[in-house]
């Protein structure tokens, strides 16, 4: 199996590492409450997907 001849430059090898980089996550705004939200997910504040409730979400309140 062949060997490298000769070394890679600094420049070379950062030009090939330029594309391994993270990605920003896709955000929107939850069309029922304004916040903001992964896209395709459902929305955890107030449980709703496309315009309509999906989840219903527990509020935290006082237990009697």
């Amino acid at each position: 199996m062949p060997n490298p001849f000769r070394r890679h430059s600094h420049s070379r090898s950062a030009k090939r590492r330029s594309a391994n980089r993270l990605k920003l996550p896709g955000l929107a705004k939850c069309s029922n409450c304004q916040s903001v939200i992964l896209s395709h997910r459902v929305c955890p504040d107030c449980g709703y997907y496309d315009g309509r409730p999906v989840v219903v979400i527990k509020t935290k309140g006082k237990e009697k």
